[in-house]
């Protein structure tokens, strides 16, 4: 199973303009429900064909363009796909599908952009997290979900004290180097746990390498963590955690941690505990949110807006800074740039897209942070809401 991440979804949204087919539907894990699936797929891309037609492209274009599609019209795929929903993303140039957690509607979109806006719920309350397991033998870093987990592999992470202390071959009988997140060596010392040789170091000495350990490793994080927002959450003995806090640099770390011997947990066992711990964190970052949304609209500010004809304009010109948008709705229009004008459809027409994912995607694009949360959740009934940056 993939999980798929901002950065991914960013690449979808910044395609180059074309043909592009979005196809989203709830799956089974297994039963007879699966063969139907199948069969429901197939009449997805049916769907798809005719509405490129639609487009203007020719039959045996538009069968050609979804031929990709082909590749997962098995049924040895269907039986080994697990997972609630299915996306698939189909271009000129691209085919890329996502087995999720989500029990996505079923909908094909074909505009002249991915459409990503049923995928978002995977970034934000259902979303993205990182745990690191801590010890001094044993670094395990793992990405989740609310009901995924998976170990990842971090280029340049040691997964043990050991494994970042290089020996000094000119020092003396248990001495040794501990490497540098650049390769190179710094502060001779004696191996932790012996006592013996030259140093013979103390408590506190020991937590100074411990330290340099930690530090090692929040730079080996901080190659892949960079541009994340998604909370992270340590997993260790109490002692190893105040030591790791001094040595981290990710401003999403949590302050609440997993205690505890983290080699004995396995990946689920640490789920189960960290899921807790960020479901508050995603709770609370969006009832901050509201709290905002509430405390600006109405008022003489400027700063937030439920009207999608005002927030299209603001999320193209790169204002938007937070935003609620209602998943399982599509609010089909065009807008053009040039005038700035905005025309709402009932009904989608030909070169429509939803503006719904319009201002979500131009949201993400430009750094904002997108909601995607049941209708109900938005104030006022309306199906967006949105704070500016200015």
């Amino acid at each position: 199973m993939q999980l798929i991440s901002r950065e991914e979804i960013k690449t979808l949204i910044e395609q180059p303009k074309g043909n592009c087919v979005s196809i989203y539907m709830p799956t089974h894990p297994a039963g007879a429900e699966v063969r139907q699936d199948l069969i429901r797929f197939k009449n997805l891309v049916k769907e798809a064909e005719n509405r490129l037609i639609d487009a203007g492209l020719e039959q045996k274009e538009a069968i050609a363009l979804l031929e990709k599609s082909h590749e997962i019209d098995t049924q040895e795929f269907w039986e080994q796909k697990g997972e609630q929903g299915l996306a698939i993303f189909i271009s000129e140039n691209i085919f890329r599908y996502y087995t999720l957690p989500i029990d996505f509607q079923e909908l094909v979109v074909v505009t002249d952009r991915f459409h990503i806006k049923p995928l978002l719920p995977i970034l934000n309350g259902n979303g993205r997290f990182y745990v690191l397991a801590l010890s001094q033998q044993d670094v395990r870093f793992f990405e989740g979900t609310r009901y995924t987990v998976n170990e990842v592999e971090v280029e340049n992470l040691p997964k043990s004290l050991d494994e970042a202390l290089q020996k000094d071959e000119t020092a003396k009988e248990g001495q040794f180097r501990l490497a540098t997140s650049r390769g190179g060596t710094a502060n001779s010392f004696s191996q932790p746990g012996t006592f013996h040789g030259q140093g013979s170091p103390e408590k506190d000495k020991q937590q100074e390498y411990i330290l340099q350990f930690f530090q090692i490793i929040d730079g080996a994080l901080h190659e892949k963590l960079r541009s994340q927002k998604a909370p992270l959450v340590l997993a260790g003995v109490e002692y190893l955690l105040p030591l790791y806090r001094q040595a981290n640099t990710y401003q999403h770390l949590m302050d609440e941690a997993i205690t505890g011997n983290p080699e004995i947990l396995s990946a689920q066992e640490l789920h189960d505990q960290a899921w807790p711990i960020v479901e508050a964190d995603f709770q609370k970052s969006q009832q901050e949110v509201l709290e905002q949304f509430h405390e600006l609209f109405g008022g003489d500010t400027g700063k937030a807006s439920n009207n999608l004809k005002e927030i299209v304009s603001a999320a193209y010109y790169q204002r938007v800074d937070s935003l609620l948008v209602a998943v399982g709705q599509q609010q089909w229009g065009l807008f053009d740039p040039t005038s700035e004008t905005v025309y709402l459809h009932p009904e989608k027409e030909a070169g429509d897209e939803d503006l719904l994912d319009f201002v979500a995607a131009h949201t993400l694009l430009n750094g904002g942070t997108v909601y995607a949360v049941p209708f109900e959740q938005i104030p006022y009934s309306t199906a967006v809401a949105a704070i500016y940056r200015y």
